[in-house]
C-alpha cells in the first residue's frame, strides 16, 4: 500500500509539472504575439490640441451665436471645443438648437452664467439698456467658467469668422500679458475710417475725464482704445494678476462715482477693461477683428477688403439679422435656422 501511495504521489507531481509547462508555453506565446503585434502597430497619434472658444447665447439673439459657431467650425480643421454660455432659462433652447441642426457635429459644452455675481456692480443706464445684459460681462469671469485650459478665445456673438481660428489661437501673448486685443488705432486705412462719423478710438470716448478718479489714473485721454469683442486670454496670467477682481473693483467704483456710461463710446463692459489692461496687453492681427460693420447702415467697406478679413464684427446698433444693416449677406450665408422657429431674420431690406 505504501508503494502504491508513493507511485500516485509521483504521478500527481508529474501531472502538475506537465500542466505548469503547458500553461507557461501558452502564456509565453500569447505574450510574444501581443508584443509582436504592438511592435508592428503604428504609434498612437499625439492628442490634438483643443482650442476652447467661449461665446454667449442670449435669448433674443441666439441666432447670432449659432451663425458665429457655424462660421468657425466650417473654416477650420482644428479641434474646437465651444463653451456656449447662457442664463438658466435659455440652456435647453441652446442645446436643442445645436442638436437639431447642422451644428450637431460640433464639440461643445453649455455653461450657465449666474448673474448674481453682478449684484451691486452695474449702474442703471437707460441710454443703451442692451449693454447692461448680464452676458455682456461674461468676459470678465473667464477663469470661473473655464477651468482646464491655459489659453482661451472669447468672441462676441455678432461676429463671423472667415479664416482658420487656429491662426487667432496662435496669437503670441507677451510675457506677463493676460490678454490680447485688437487696438482701435490698428484699424484699416484712414480713408476707410473717416467715413465712420463719430467713431471713438481713444480713452476719451469711454471714460469721464472730468472725474478725479479718472484723472488720477494718469492715462492720456488720447490713448488708443481697444475692442474686447475678440479676446485671446492666458488663464494663468489672468488668475495670477487677479484680473477679475480688478475689473469688479472698477465696476463698483462706477456704481459709486459714475466714471463711465453707455452714452459714451463703448458702453459699460469696455471701460473697466481699458483701465485694467492699459499698457498691458498684446496685439491681435488687425485682420482678425474687422469691426464697426454695425456702426452706420449707410457706411460700407469695399468688397475686396471684406474678402481679405479673417473676422467680421457687427458691433454697433445695426445688426445683420435686423433692418437696417450692411453686409448682411456675408452674415446670412452662415445663418442656421432655429429648429423652434422663434428666431427669425428681418428681411425688410430685401
Amino acid at each position: 500500500m505504501a508503494l502504491l501511495r508513493k507511485i500516485n504521489q509521483v504521478l500527481l507531481f508529474l501531472l502538475i509539472v506537465t500542466l505548469c509547462g503547458i500553461l507557461y508555453k501558452k502564456v509565453h506565446k500569447e505574450t510574444v504575439l501581443r508584443n509582436e503585434t504592438d511592435d508592428d502597430s503604428e504609434p498612437p497619434e499625439e492628442m490634438e490640441e483643443e482650442i476652447p472658444v467661449v461665446i454667449c447665447a442670449a435669448a433674443g439673439r441666439m441666432g447670432a451665436t449659432m451663425a458665429a459657431i457655424n462660421s468657425i467650425y466650417s473654416n477650420t480643421d482644428a479641434n474646437i471645443l465651444f463653451y456656449v454660455v447662457g442664463l438658466r432659462n435659455t440652456l435647453s433652447r441652446i442645446r436643442k438648437w445645436i442638436e437639431h441642426s447642422k451644428l450637431r457635429e460640433i464639440n461643445f459644452k453649455i455653461v450657465e452664467f449666474n448673474p448674481i455675481v453682478l449684484k451691486g456692480k452695474i449702474r442703471p443706464d437707460s441710454s443703451r439698456p442692451e449693454l447692461l445684459q448680464p452676458l455682456n460681462f461674461v468676459r470678465f469671469y473667464l477663469p470661473l467658467l473655464i477651468h482646464q485650459h491655459e489659453k482661451v478665445i472669447y468672441l462676441d456673438d455678432d461676429v463671423i469668422v472667415q479664416g482658420d481660428i487656429q491662426e487667432l489661437y496662435d496669437t503670441t501673448l507677451a510675457l506677463g500679458h493676460a490678454a490680447a486685443f485688437s487696438g482701435d488705432c490698428d484699424l484699416p486705412s484712414a480713408q476707410d475710417m473717416n467715413r465712420f462719423v463719430g467713431l471713438q478710438n481713444t480713452y476719451m470716448g469711454y471714460l469721464d475725464y472730468r472725474k478725479k478718479t479718472i484723472k488720477d489714473l494718469g492715462i492720456s485721454p488720447s490713448t488708443c482704445s481697444f475692442n474686447p469683442g475678440v479676446i485671446v486670454a492666458n488663464m494663468t496670467e489672468w488668475k495670477h494678476q487677479r484680473i477679475t477682481k480688478q475689473l469688479e473693483k472698477w465696476m463698483q467704483k462706477n456704481v459709486e462715482e459714475n466714471l463711465y456710461s453707455s452714452s459714451l463710446g463703448g458702453g459699460v463692459a469696455t471701460s473697466p477693461m481699458l483701465i485694467v489692461f492699459h499698457g498691458k496687453y498684446s496685439a491681435i492681427n488687425p485682420l482678425w477683428h474687422i469691426r464697426h460693420l454695425g456702426w452706420n447702415p449707410d457706411t460700407r467697406y469695399s468688397e475686396h477688403f471684406l474678402q481679405e478679413a479673417k473676422l467680421l464684427h457687427w458691433n454697433g446698433r445695426h445688426k445683420p439679422w435686423d433692418f437696417p444693416s450692411v453686409h448682411n449677406d456675408l452674415w446670412e450665408s452662415w445663418f442656421v435656422p432655429d429648429p423652434a422657429g422663434i428666431f427669425k431674420l428681418n428681411h425688410h431690406n430685401s
